[in-house]
């Protein structure tokens, strides 16, 4: 049986290497289309929590993961040596940058020469990592195509972008539409076919580099957009302008305008990442991406940003940074997730402590945080604990906050999010 009539009989069997955010949940969408998935990871303490049962992510439940394991339909390895026995590859790794910004695509091709070493005949592989278009051909075409497989005959090579969004109750693996573009067309309709299985709609684009340039497309225009709106925010502060009225105003406009808010910085695993991994590339082709650089600086000195407006804050009171004890409320890059990645709470937190500030924080979806080598334990949310501190930092909107107890407990309240619903005399937002 071809790998076509292997997929469609739902007897194909998937690997998918990463069990991150995106390779956990592709698994169980996989699982729950009838397909047998086998997961890699280098982690081996994640590889025996899954295979017990307990998900590592949070928008897996962990009933679902343990129904899959007790099936028989999922278990995680952290040897490729299953790659022997699959049909399909995803490859779901991380894809971060190095210190001097330019792309770390190791565990990529770790990943690849790994499952060179177990590559057969008639066998799909796709790259869902973020990275820089050309990725996908330069890399896993040049390592793994050879006189015995060819690609679109023997090995059908293609590129998905990952679309996850942590904590999103209405968007989800299944119901996000699915880009694919592969190295030839025969390649791209065999994507085409797995992704069918699982996920609602699935899109075919002309090439890999397409499908590459999509997601960084996608995260470029939410990382410029928001790096304008910061700059708007500093504008409006130095003008005596409340950004929040403007942008709400504008937001009435039924055509040309779509609204961005103000905040902390950026975080997470994609939007502050993403549009580097382009500007990088370009740098290759000597060409300078100076709107997503400005972009990048302008999101990058928020942090800073925060400092300075909570230095303004305290100095108004007579109070200096240094010997202030303040309380972060929330420190996950978006509400009601569990992932620090990136998150600006943490050079928030970096920032007041190098000046002098006793910082501790509250998080109900952290429980312990390090920050530069140090642990700090998450505080308990209560009318008692924020009466203790001089300055309460909202960084993170977190929807179980209590909003109403905070604003009568708290001595002085500086909010970068603007998430209190009324104007209050203790609040000053950014």
């Amino acid at each position: 049986m071809n790998l076509k009539n292997k997929i469609l009989s739902k007897k194909a069997e998937i690997g998918v290497v990463g069990l991150g955010y995106v390779g956990l949940s592709l698994s169980m969408e996989l699982v729950r289309s009838g397909l047998r998935v086998h997961g890699i990871d280098i982690d081996v303490e994640k590889v025996e929590q899954v295979n017990r049962g307990e998900s590592t992510v949070q928008d897996v439940a962990g009933p679902i993961l343990k129904a899959a394991v007790d099936s028989g339909h999922f278990r995680a390895y952290q040897d490729y040596e299953v790659v022997s026995r699959v049909d399909c590859v995803i490859i779901c790794v991380p894809t971060p940058l190095r210190q001097t910004k330019d792309p770390d695509i190791s565990y990529i091709m770790d990943a690849t020469r790994e499952i060179r070493r177990y590559l057969h005949n008639d066998m799909l592989i796709i790259l869902e990592s973020t990275t820089y278009p050309g990725t996908t051909e330069e890399v896993l075409s040049t390592e793994l195509q050879s006189d015995r497989f060819k690609v679109g005959k023997d090995l059908f090579l293609a590129f998905s972008p990952e679309r996850a969004d942590p904590g999103n109750s209405e968007f989800d693996t299944k119901n996000t539409p699915k880009i694919v573009g592969g190295i030839t067309a025969e390649c791209t309709q065999m994507a085409k076919i797995l992704y069918e299985q699982i996920i609602d709609q699935v899109i075919p684009v002309s090439s890999t580099a397409t499908a590459e340039m999509v997601k960084l497309l996608e995260n470029t225009f939410r990382a410029v957009n928001i790096g304008l709106v910061n700059e708007i925010a500093i504008v409006c502060d130095k003008l005596g302008v409340s950004v929040w009225e403007v942008i709400e105003a504008a937001a009435t406009k039924p055509f040309g305008f779509m609204p961005f808010y103000p905040g902390p910085g950026l975080g997470g695993h994609c939007i502050p990442i993403d549009p580097l991994y382009l500007s990088w590339k370009l740098k290759m082709l000597n060409y300078n991406a100076r709107f997503i650089e400005l972009a990048s600086e302008v999101n990058t000195q928020m942090p800073e940003y925060c400092l300075n407006r909570i230095a303004r804050l305290l100095n108004q009171h007579q109070r200096s940074v240094n010997g202030t004890s303040i309380l972060i409320l929330g420190v996950t890059y978006k509400r009601d997730v569990n992932d620090v990645r990136e998150s600006p709470a943490l050079d928030i937190v970096r920032l007041l402590e190098s000046d002098g500030a006793k910082v501790d924080y509250s998080d109900p979806y952290v429980s312990c945080l390090r920050v530069d080598g140090f642990v700090k334990k998450s505080i308990q949310l209560t009318p008692e604990t924020v009466k203790q501190y001089d300055l309460v930092v909202l960084v993170t909107d977190h929807s179980c906050f209590d909003y109403e107890m905070i604003q009568r407990s708290a001595n002085l309240i500086f909010d970068t999010r603007n998430s209190f619903k009324e104007p209050h005399a203790k609040v000053s937002r950014l």
